[in-house]
């Protein structure tokens, strides 16, 4: 198989978005969870979480769009 065909099913399979949406979720998931683990959380800890959190629906947004 040569590298313009491989390239032709990366892009009909949406391979790299469909990945970085996984990853994505994998990584809020770790933050959620890191999040609910503390105590007494500061507002920068509050703040990075929001952001993350924010961040779900740009790039839901973006997959989706494309």
């Amino acid at each position: 198989m040569d590298a313009s065909r491989v390239a032709v099913l990366l892009n009909e399979f949406r391979v790299m978005p469909r990945l970085l949406i996984g990853l994505y979720g994998w990584v809020f998931w770790d933050v959620a969870q890191w999040f609910m683990t503390i105590d007494n959380p500061t507002a920068a800890q509050a703040a990075f979480v929001s952001t993350m959190v924010g961040a779900a629906a740009a790039f839901f947004g973006l997959y989706v769009r494309k």
